[in-house]
């Protein structure tokens, strides 16, 4: 069976910083018609972070610039999350390595899983975050989902 790696909010997993999840049914629904078997993987947890915590953004950049050392992530409050942000898209892509997924659908404007656009100190903006910016730098296509 095919496997694809997925933000675990929109599988239902209440891990995003307000606590709460955002599942998409939709998406779920297409994978399993697919064959497809969701691997449900959240890097901010997996960073060190925990739930609820405080929203993060991005300053000085996206994610890219964030994994050439361009740009930093920051929590509300002023701590700075960088290396967990690192740290977490690190064990993503060991992740999906490690279960073979070939794909990963991630949730939008996040600073660690956006794909097309980010939460920044300058608001949302065109850009990756951490974790979907380093999934596509060892060759795994990223999906966005909102």
């Amino acid at each position: 069976m095919a496997k694809a790696l997925v933000s675990a909010c929109l599988v239902g997993c209440a891990c995003r910083f307000d606590g709460r999840d955002k599942r998409a049914a939709a998406l779920l629904d297409a994978l399993a018609r697919a064959g497809v078997e969701a691997v449900p993987f959240c890097p901010e947890e997996a960073g060190g972070l925990g739930t609820p915590r405080p929203p993060a953004t991005l300053v000085g950049g996206d994610g890219e610039a964030v994994l050439d050392g361009h740009a930093t992530v920051v929590a509300e409050g002023g701590r700075d999350v960088t290396a967990q942000f690192v740290e977490g898209a690190r064990l993503a892509v060991e992740r999906a390595r490690s279960e073979g997924c070939d794909i990963a659908y991630l949730k939008e404007r996040s600073p660690s899983c956006g794909c097309a656009q980010v939460h920044t100190n300058e608001g949302v903006r065109r850009g990756s975050g951490v974790t979907a910016a380093l999934l596509r730098r060892n060759g795994i296509p990223t999906v966005s989902v909102d």
